[in-house]
Order: structure tokens, then sequence, then C-alpha cells
């Protein structure tokens, strides 16, 4: 064959450049022992290359007209011939199967399922020339255009390689997942199955059976009513044909065949080294395997080497920040944390095999995560009830503290809470100073040590009493006065406007920028149009320089946070204050002058209120001096030490701003130096791996552009709360029947009930919030507090009792409703819903 055709045989992964993605997998396939592939051919990239021309796609506007150039195009003798010689080379009247095989598809990162086009039981050169020709025109339909652009791949990288196979005219047809796509279990495949050709289900005309194979066998079948059948029609493509009444409960497959091409999934998974996704056909003559991808939406499973099973919890879903984090912000936390962590899809996770095999721990842990996230303790139960999946019970290992799981023993002394502060702001303060000016190796040692100072007031033993004093006054609360007075989640009115919350106190200091901006229209005219410059822009108009002043005193302030901060390479509000505009423009157009102030004071009466009414309540029981007592002292000691909740993370977050201005100015110089290609290159090394560097001025830039791939690809994926070492990605179940028809459920984390317009928002910069508008989004740290001020109720994907969000909407008084799964797509932005934060659900009223 010459240069423009290429036979199965002689192609291996190595050939996508050329061959595309699907023909170098096929290409693969031929070479696995047992495995039969129809014969075939592909037509290559040079080719496509030779008919296009020297022109290409630069962008979506052009796709049309290249689609409607190929579609039209006389393909050119020499690639004519040889595509005409390829067919002539099987016997007369053989029909084919012409499929896209992209130089962007069916690769590690983005399947493209579908984006391209297949044709079926094509006879004959001049038809499979022409179809040839369509597969080329298919790389720049609408679809595969916006494919490309949502998984951020350049159009002028895309090509088209066409493979053309020895049609099958099979019997049965289908996929096997060699991992569950479901749950990612790796050691449970899934069987698709369907009668005549495979298209059919994939096309969604009919049903198919499926099956689940363990070690075991067939764990769980489901036979379909399968109506229709699609088959190969008489003078080229395909036809559906009605199945008998009689066989369309049928199985397509025995178990037997089922069993058998599970065995040939685990030999081509083997021969990948990833789980796959393979389509096949069963003629007379057994399984012919007519694809084979890597499956591209499982999470990654964590390595180990001591064979045992593991069980593994999310980080992310306790810091409410579970997108995907760099290189450098994932070695940045390790190294602040004692607790080892693994890192698995650009995602941390802890290992609690341990805890849960030690019973002692095991009891303590669960009662925690109990209060704080009942999907966690829900995934976790359901792991537990699983018969010899975890090792034996241990009684004779030390396992890390269970943080709340032990009475704290603090005397409720609000001096405490002030030292501790305190402590951290002098301490952040001689960081500032002693770090800069610092370059080269010697950055990277100042971080380390400083690091340990980091971990010494993070991990304060004091600072832990105060944190877990207050969680433990939340929980005394909520429980003896649901049981005494039935009240439900009574913490959350006793607990608005309690002192020292740093991070509800930055959403309530945007409010008197607010009061700085809005007394002058020429400010807010400049802000509503302004770009990144907007601060040396101010002075020029009225009012400016009292704006900018007020902005900047924020920043001062809180300008080290910012969406994602836990990860030390996302862009701080600092470096773009513009991040902010949409914030303080809300509350120009919401609040009147001094909101802040009386917010603050509307939310401590609230409380007082609430405090007075329940100890008088509480006196008219029985034992009611004692309980009554024992209550206010609970809410004295709620008040003092629930605030500080917010404190540990925002002294961190200040050290990691300092960490990152000097580690982007050590980026810089290396950048300069032609070490690095830009800056940004440094966040796709670990903080050892950048010292390296640093150290020998040598970077592996073939490192760093895999990085940028792989940190590509894990953002796409949603990791789960819990992990297990199969890879079983579970996120637990609200096992509830006490609601609404209808209802999302969710944990109820702040008390109330509000009816609103549902606004969803995945981005806070394009947040545009009105009075009585309900905040709906995926995940919120402390960076989205500001916006919370403007909002009438909060409803998230993710979240916990304790976590940052839920502390700030109780501080606010917004009713709140966290865990709730597929908020963001299950509500459609404008809709008017009704959270319902003292029960735990969301109701969609239209």
């Amino acid at each position: 064959m010459g240069s423009f055709v290429l036979g199965l045989g002689y192609i291996d992964g190595t050939g996508v450049a050329l061959c595309g993605g699907k023909a170098a997998n096929l290409g693969e396939l031929t070479r696995i022992g047992g495995i039969d592939v129809p014969a075939g051919f592909c037509v290559t990239t040079d080719a496509f290359r030779r008919v296009l021309g020297p022109s290409s796609i630069e962008a979506h506007r052009d796709a049309e007209a290249v689609r409607s150039r190929l579609e039209g195009v006389t393909i050119p003798a020499d690639v004519a011939e040889e595509i005409t010689a390829a067919v002539a080379g099987f016997p007369g009247g053989t029909a084919f199967a012409v499929r896209s095989s992209a130089t962007t598809e069916d690769l590690s990162a983005a399947s493209f399922a579908g984006q391209q086009d297949t044709y079926l039981n094509v006879v004959g050169a001049d038809a499979v020339l022409e179809h040839v020709r369509r597969c080329w025109a298919s790389l720049f339909t609408e679809r595969a255009v916006s494919y490309r652009e949502r998984n951020g791949i350049d159009h002028r990288r895309a090509e088209m390689a066409v493979v053309v196979q020895r049609m099958v005219f099979p019997h049965a047809a289908g996929v096997l997942f060699t991992a569950d796509p479901a749950t990612s279990n790796r050691k449970v495949a899934c069987v698709e199955a369907a009668f005549g050709l495979g298209e059919a289900f994939v096309s969604g005309l009919v049903n198919a059976d499926v099956y689940q194979v363990a070690d075991a066998g067939i764990v769980r079948k489901s036979i379909a009513a399968k109506e229709i059948a699609l088959h190969a029609a008489a003078g080229g493509g395909t036809r559906e044909e009605a199945v008998a009444p009689g066989r369309q409960r049928e199985p397509a497959l025995t178990e037997e065949q089922v069993l058998e091409l599970v065995r040939l999934g685990r030999r081509i998974e083997a021969h990948f080294g990833r789980p796959q996704d393979v389509e096949w056909c069963l003629d007379g003559s057994g399984f012919r395997v007519v694809q084979s991808r890597p499956i591209t939406t499982l999470f990654p499973v964590p390595e180990t080497d001591d064979g045992e099973n593991h069980v593994y919890v999310s980080v992310g879903h306790q810091q409410m920040m579970t997108d995907a984090m760099k290189p450098l912000g994932l070695s940045v936390w390790q190294l602040t944390t004692p607790r080892p962590m693994t890192v698995v899809g650009g995602r941390l996770f802890v290992d609690v095999t341990r805890i849960l095999t030690t019973p002692s721990s095991r009891a303590g842990f669960l009662a925690v995560i109990g209060k704080s996230d009942p999907l966690m303790d829900d995934a976790i139960r359901t792991v537990l009830g699983r018969e010899d999946f975890l090792p034996p019970a241990r009684t004779d290992e030390d396992v890390p503290l269970i943080a709340g799981a032990a009475p704290a023993t603090i005397d409720t002394d609000p001096d405490v809470v002030t030292e501790l502060i305190g402590a951290t702001e002098a301490s952040v303060a001689a960081l500032r100073r002693e770090i800069r000016g610092r370059s080269g190796p010697e950055v990277f040692e100042f971080v380390l040590a400083d690091l340990r100072e980091l971990r010494r007031l993070l991990f304060d033993p004091r600072g832990s009493q105060v944190i877990t004093a207050g969680m433990q006054a939340t929980w005394w609360l909520n429980e003896n006065l649901r049981e005494w007075l039935g009240e439900k989640n009574a913490a959350d009115a006793l607990s608005l406007s309690a002192p020292h919350n740093v991070t509800s106190e930055m959403g309530l200091a945007l409010l008197d920028v607010a009061d700085a901006v809005r007394p002058h229209p020429e400010v807010v005219a400049l802000l509503e149009k302004a770009g990144d410059d907007f601060l040396e822009e101010l002075p020029r108009v009225p009012g400016g320089r009292q704006a900018r002043d007020a902005i900047e005193g924020y920043l001062a302030r809180y300008g080290m946070r910012c969406v994602g901060e836990i990860d030390i390479t996302r862009q701080r509000w600092s470096e773009r204050p513009a991040a902010l505009l949409p914030l303080i423009l809300t509350n120009v157009r919401n609040f009147e002058q001094g909101a802040g102030e009386r917010r603050f004071e509307q939310g401590r009466q609230e409380a007082w209120k609430k405090e007075q009414e329940v100890l008088v309540r509480l006196r008219l029981l029985p034992g009611g001096e004692g309980k009554a007592a024992e209550t206010k002292r609970m809410v004295d000691r709620l008040r003092t030490f629930i605030g500080y909740r917010e404190y540990p993370k925002y002294g961190m977050i200040s050290r990691y701003f300092a960490y990152r201005v000097a580690l982007l100015e050590e980026a810089s110089r290396l950048t300069r130096a032609g070490v690095l290609d830009t800056p940004e290159d440094a966040f796709f090394l670990t903080f050892q791996e950048f010292h390296e560097v640093a150290r020998t001025s040598r970077a592996d830039s073939a490192l760093i552009r895999r990085r940028r791939e792989e940190f590509a690809a894990y953002e796409s994926l949603t990791p789960p709360r819990v992990l297990t070492s199969d890879g079983e990605a579970i996120s637990g179940t609200y096992r509830r029947e006490d609601l609404p028809a209808g209802a999302l459920v969710g944990l109820a984390v702040s008390g109330g009930t509000v009816e609103g317009r549902a606004r969803v928002v995945l981005d806070m910069a394009q947040a545009d919030l009105e009075p009585g508008d309900v905040l709906v989004t995926a995940h919120t740290d402390p960076s989205w507090s500001p916006l919370f001020v403007a909002a009438a109720g909060v409803v998230t994907e993710v979240g916990g009792l304790m976590t940052h969000g839920a502390v700030v909407a109780r501080e606010y008084g917004l009713p709140a409703v966290v865990g709730v799964e597929g908020a963001t797509r299950s509500i459609r932005d404008g809709q008017r819903i009704r959270v319902n934060g003292t029960d735990g659900y969301v109701e969609i009223l239209g």
C-alpha cells in the first residue's frame, strides 16, 4: 500500500497522528492474541491533507465552509487510486464499514464518541470513496467543533483519517465496559447487548440487555424488550426490522457468551493498561471486536502496593473545593497538613482504612461524619456493610485522633480566641517582612521552614479545642432543644452575628466598600464598564479616590482570598481586583448606606431574643431551671467559640499568599533565564520539583507538558465523596421518606424557609443577584461569603454542617440546604424555588 493507505496490521498505538485514534487502537487490537478484528485498512491523514490543501480551519465560523468544500471535493487521482486498489484486495461485492478516525478521537482525555460519522454496509469502490469524503467532512460538523472547544482542543490540531473494514453481519452486537461506568468499580464489567447491528442501541433506537459481571460471575442482569433490530439492507446501508413478539424478551447473549466476552475484554484491558469501552459483534464465527477506546469518565484509582482493600474520603468535600488542583497547589497543601494524603485525579483523599478497622476510632469517626455530612456517612457505611471488603478489625494500632470526637475541655474564655488571633496576625506580619527579597533556592528553604510555623499555628491544641467546643455546643443545643422544646436546628438562630468570624465579617465589609461607591454616580458608571486597570482610573472621577481607598483597604485585609483558595496556584483578589466588581456593584444596587453595621447588629439582637425566648420556655418545664442553666452555658460557649472556626484557614491563606508572591517572582526569574517557558509552568511542578529547578536551572518541559494535559483531563471529572481501592466511587444516599413529592433532598444547615428566584451561579465573577434571589451553586468556599450578603437563601451541591458556607449562612441568617446532588442541573436559572433550611430540602415551584 502507498502513503495514503495503510493496512490495519501495519498500524499501532504510535500511529495517532497518521491514522487517528480509532485506527491506532484497532491496529493495537490486531496484536492481541485471541482477539478477532475484521480486516481492513486506513486512509491516512496524509490523504486528508492532500485533499484539504494548504487551508485549514482557524475558527468555528470556518467550519461550515470547510465542510461544504469537502463534501463536494473531487478526490485527487493518486489518493483515489490507492483507496480503490485497497478495496480491490477484497473479494468482489464485499461490504465495508467506513468509519471516521480523527486524530483527536478515542484518546485518554476525550473519547469523542459519536462526534464524527460511521457508514455501514458500503459496497463498491465508488461508494467507499464517497463515504470517505463524508467522513472527512464530519470533522467540521457543528457538534464536532463544539466538542473540541469544550475540551480545549485546537481545531488546527484536528485531522481526519478513515477506517475501512470488512462489514460484519452480526446476530447480536453491543458494548463492553471493562469497568462499571456508573460506579467506576474496576472489578465489575458491564455488557450491553442487542439483536443485529450495535448502532441501533448506540443511537438510542432500542433498549439493550445489561449484564454486570464480577469475579464471581454475573452479579446482575436486565433483559430488555427489544422490539426493533438494525440489519444490513440489500444494496447497501441499513434497515430496521421488527423483532417477533415471542423473541423480544429473549437474551441477545447466553450467559456463557457474556462471560467469554468479559474474558476477552480483560485481555484487551491488560494490553492497553487501563479500562476500555469495547464495541463488539457476534456472528457465526464468534466475537469480533470493532473498536476499543479508553473510558475517559472514570475517576482514577489510588495506587497501593500492599494488595489490601482501602477506603478513601475526599478532602475537597470538607474544604468546599472539589475542583482539580495543579501539582504545586497539591504539594503545598500536603506539606501543610500532618495527615498523609493521596493525590488522585488532581484531588486529595485521606485513607481512612485504619480508622475504620479500629473499633474505637471507627465509632468516633462515624459519629462526627454522621453529624457533618450524611452522604459521606452513608457512603462509608455502605462499604462497611460489605462482607470481607475491609481487613479484619485491629486493636493494637495507633490511629490519628478524630477531631470533634472527644469532648472539648477548654473553659469558655473569650480571651483565648483573641490571643489565638493575635498570635497568628503577628506571625503573618513577621513572615511578610522576612520573605521579601529572597530568591533562588533560598525562597524554598525559607518557605519550608515557615511551613513549620504555619502547622504550629494551624494545629495549635488550644485552637483545636476552641473549634471542637464550638462544634459540640452546636450539636448539644440542636439535640437537646429539639428534645425539650421541639425546636429544630435551634443553634442556627443562636449563632447569628457571632463575634470573630472573619469570613462573615469579610462579606459585611464589602457592604462598607459599596457605601464608599454608592454616593458617586461617576464612580458607579466607571466600575460598570471597568477593566483590570480600574484602580488607576478611579482618581480621575469625582469620588474616585475615596472609592479606591475603600477597595484597597478591603484588599489589604482580604485580598489574599479567591475562589479555590486552598490551591496556591489560583489567582488572588489582590492580583485581579476586578473579580470583586460584580459583588461591589450588586451591593451598590441592593443595599442602602450603613447596611453592613445594621445587618450585624440586627443578627446580634435576633440571637439575643432567641436566647431569652428559649430560656423562658425551658424554665416552665420540669427541671427547667437546670435545663435553662445548662442551655445558657452552651449558648455562651457557642457564641464565644463558633466564630473562630473560620480563622485558622484565614491565617493559612494569608501565609499562602506570601508564599505565592515569592514563588511567582522566582518563576518569573526562571522564565527570564529561559529555564521555564512561562511562569505558570511552575504550577505544574510539585514544590519539591520546583525547588530542584531553582537549584539546577534545568526543567523537564516534557513533564510540564504532560502535567498540563493531565490537569485538563482531571478538570472534567467529578470526585466522589468516598473512593475505594477498586476504583468504586460512592456518593451516598439520603435515606429519608418525609419529603414533599418532587423535592430535592439535602442537608439542613441553616434554618428557615424562603421562596425566591433561583440564580444558578457557576462562576462567582458572573453572579448578578437581586433582592430575594436564592444562590444555587456547586460549592462555596470562604471567598463566596460576600455573595451570601445579597442572597435570600443558599443551595449547594457540596457541603456539610460545619463547612464554611454553612457556618456563614447561619451567621447571616440565610436558609440554606447543602449537599443537594445535581442541584445546578436540576434547578434552572430563573425558576422559582422554595428552600427549607430547617428540614433540608428544596422544592421547584415553577
